[in-house]
């Protein structure tokens, strides 16, 4: 039997149970965003404690959910109820509409289940949330998450900066289907 994790919606595939992520998952969220290739391609957030990763989610995560009702969802493996990432939209300043984002702990990446995750946040968000039009970022030389985007369906767009961030970024786009 599922339990409900919070208020929010839980989205299944074969494999995983994707959650809105909340502040149960700090001490995760603590590993993940400290995880070599986070800080590699996506940043480093100066999440030094599990009490950062507290602040990260109430700050950056729960008042995007309040807004849309979506946003970045905590992936579980069903085998064994595990915390093995995030898969999520983010509403990020400098892109127009929502960026779709995933990262997963190093131990379970080159296993398929980014593209998982990924493809059911990209259903949803045509189907249920209504959205026409969803963007993905990457570094150029992060060849892994560029072959998933690609694999995924998005073009490539143009290079861009983000505001407060020195890194440029591939843009990447995918428009819903009916439209």
């Amino acid at each position: 039997m599922r339990e409900k994790y919070n208020k929010y919606k839980i989205f299944e595939t074969e494999r995983l149970i994707l959650k809105a992520t909340s502040e149960n998952d700090s001490k995760f969220l603590f590993q993940l965003l400290n995880a070599e290739n986070w800080i590699k391609y996506i940043g480093d957030k100066n999440i030094n404690s599990i009490d950062d990763a507290k602040v990260y989610v109430n700050t950056k995560i729960v008042p995007q959910q309040k807004s849309h009702g979506y946003s970045v969802y905590t992936l579980i493996r069903k085998k064994d109820n595990l915390k093995i990432g995030t898969c999520g939209l983010y509403n990020r300043n400098g892109i127009d509409g929502f960026d779709l984002g995933f990262a997963i702990l190093p131990k379970y990446e080159n296993m398929g289940y980014g593209f998982e995750s990924a493809k059911k946040i990209i259903n949803i968000s045509f189907k249920e949330f209504s959205l026409d039009c969803l963007s993905a970022i990457t570094t150029k030389d992060n060849m892994s998450s560029i072959k998933l985007i690609e694999k995924l369906g998005f073009k490539f767009i143009r290079n861009i900066k983000l505001p407060d961030n020195e890194k440029e970024f591939q843009l990447f786009e995918t428009k819903n289907p009916i439209y």
